[in-house]
This record gives structure tokens, sequence and C-alpha cells, in this order.
């Protein structure tokens, strides 16, 4: 399994030589451009970064989910430059990636359940964060498979 590090290492080059208009492409109405993938990569940091502190600290949490949808558009991607939602990208993941590698060995059981879901446990969280990235990334123009 990639860490978060590694997976912005390895897909940093390739999204620095995207254009601003391949990256404000979008191939169909409501699918999203790359700049709205990587906004949504953002806010689903800022929701997880809660969620690895708190269930870090605290077993058997019950958390909120969160509308993407509304996340991406009160973020205004689209509206903004490239370079600045690549910069805060890459530097809130790469702070995400500290978070995450400095969890206590024993908070990786600790279970949480979110948005009334089934409980799952902290390891179960930060693993799958890694997963939604590649996910995601795998629909910038480019990226499939990787």
């Amino acid at each position: 399994m990639s860490t978060l590090a590694q997976v912005v290492a390895d897909h940093l080059p390739y999204l620095q030589g995207l254009t601003e208009a391949q990256a404000s492409y979008q191939p169909a109405p409501g699918v999203w451009s790359a700049k709205q993938i990587l906004g949504h990569l953002i806010d689903s940091g800022v929701n997880n970064h809660a969620r690895f502190v708190r269930a870090a600290a605290e077993d058997g949490l019950r958390l909120p989910g969160y509308d993407q949808t509304a996340w991406v558009a009160s973020g205004g991607y689209q509206e903004r430059p490239w370079a600045e939602v690549l910069a805060l990208w890459a530097a809130y993941q790469t702070q995400l990636a500290q978070v995450i590698a400095t969890l206590p060995a024993a908070s990786l059981e600790h279970t949480l359940s979110i948005g009334g879901g089934e409980s799952i446990t902290l390891r179960f969280v930060a693993e799958d964060y890694v997963r939604h990235h590649l996910h995601h990334l795998g629909q910038i123009p480019g990226r499939v498979g990787t």
C-alpha cells in the first residue's frame, strides 16, 4: 500500500505539467475537472484530519459525514488558478501524511462510525484515505490506472 506522501510525490510532477485549460476542463456536465477533483481531496482531507486526530484520542466515536458536492462548490476550486489549488492540495496532503504516520499504533484499532455507517477502525480510515486519493487521481486524464 502506498503512503500518502508517496502518492503526492508520485503524482505532483504530472499535475504540475497540466495547463490551466487542462486543469479546468470538465469532460461532461456534472463531472469534476482536475481542479474540482483536487478540491474534493482537499475537502476530504479537512474532514479526515479531524477524524484521524479525534479517533486517535477516543475510541467509539460517532462522527458526521459531509456533502462533498456542496463542499466543492463552496470551495470555488473551478474559479481559482490551478497553481493555487495544486499548491494547497500538495501542502495539505503532506501535512496529513505526517498526521497519519505519527498516529499512535494502539489508536489504529480504535473504532468510529462516520455518517451513521458501520463501525470501522482508524486503521481502515487511514488506509482508505490513500485508496480514495488514488481513485480520484486516476480520474484526471493521463493518470488512469496509477
